[in-house]
């Protein structure tokens, strides 16, 4: 249970975005640097998310809309997020990859990485926003409870804050969801205090991170946040939301972490995992648009799910207070925490 499924299919390089950002080149460079680094992993082709379970997540008026307008040739769902004709088709893919991916650490694999594009934490019940149509890691996590999963956990290290996810799961105890991001940025949400409402209340943890915060800082955040509130909640099973853009040099975000960074912090999830689910962890792509940045990324991040990473440690003085306050808010729902 050691070896790291990477899950991809070519229908994503088929999503046409004409000078986007969000380019089918994040992914060839991705798939470049796996086959020059010669990685261990296995490649595992998804298949079509159906219907039924995109609507796990989506309202079916929202998922036809999508169709018709790639039947059409294309279109916006808004000014940042573009439809081709094969987006449909790459989006319900995409989709399908992440849960390809649950499957994958349900079965045989350690871990897995769903290298899809478009990504998907944006996407909310009724509309596609941020380059992001459907969404797959929330999903992927109902895929996951409808194989047996009682409790999941999502990490979204992405520097844009998961709105779409983080509203899916609101008011639902059986998923929590942890996410750093920098903020103020695009979409807006995340603040500390949106913790969840009605049953949720406490299940959604929200880490928003000021601008220029680097490996430390984010290290001090997932092992003085997310590491005793995901002990004490106990999933079955961890899923990954993996942007690489809060990466350095990344054009769309303002943080500073390096790929030693990110493969640290994906060794600590994955150390999680090792915990409390029998190492059951799987990764979706979501942002990142350095190309070159973006692979030296995710290649750590699959070196760290095999258990290989930098050491990182030291203090950013500067965010203690913000971890203190966000452990405050926390404590009234984790007893990890005074």
């Amino acid at each position: 249970m050691t070896r790291t499924g990477l899950v991809y299919h070519p229908i994503y390089l088929e999503h046409e975005t004409d000078g986007h950002p969000e380019k089918k080149e994040r992914i060839t460079a991705i798939l470049d640097k796996i086959r020059l680094e010669k990685l261990d992993v296995d490649f595992i082709t998804p298949k079509l998310a159906t219907t039924t379970q995109v609507a796990a997540i989506h309202g079916l008026r929202y998922i036809d809309q999508v169709k018709a307008i790639c039947e059409h040739g294309g279109g916006y769902l808004d000014v940042d997020t573009v439809l081709s004709r094969n987006s449909y088709e790459a989006a319900l893919m995409a989709a399908g990859g992440a849960m390809a991916a649950v499957d994958a650490v349900l079965g045989e694999y350690g871990s897995a990485f769903a290298l899809v594009r478009p990504p998907g934490h944006h996407a909310m019940p009724n509309r596609g926003m941020g380059f992001c149509i459907f969404n797959n890691i929330a999903i992927a996590a109902k895929h996951a409870q409808s194989r047996g999963a009682k409790k999941v956990l999502i990490v979204d290290w992405d520097v844009h804050h998961g709105n779409g996810t983080n509203d899916s799961f609101y008011s639902d105890p059986s998923v929590l969801y942890f996410s750093t991001h920098q903020y103020p940025h695009y979409p807006g949400t995340g603040r500390a205090d949106e913790v969840g409402e009605d049953d949720g209340e406490g299940f959604t943890v929200n880490v928003p991170l000021p601008p220029g915060t680097g490996d430390v800082g984010y290290l001090m955040a997932y092992r003085e946040i997310l590491r005793p509130i995901a002990l004490e909640f106990k999933p079955d099973i961890v899923l990954v939301s993996a942007g690489q853009d809060p990466h350095k040099d990344d054009p769309l975000g303002g943080m500073r972490l390096t790929a030693d960074g990110f493969g640290a912090i994906a060794l600590l999830v994955k150390e999680i995992a090792n915990s409390v689910c029998q190492g059951r962890l799987a990764a979706s792509l979501e942002g990142g648009y350095n190309l070159e940045a973006q692979a030296e990324a995710v290649v750590s991040e699959i070196r760290a799910y095999g258990g290989k990473a930098a050491h990182i440690s030291g203090t950013d003085t500067g965010l203690s207070r913000r971890i203190e306050e966000i452990k405050e808010i926390q404590s009234r729902y984790w007893s990890c925490f005074p």
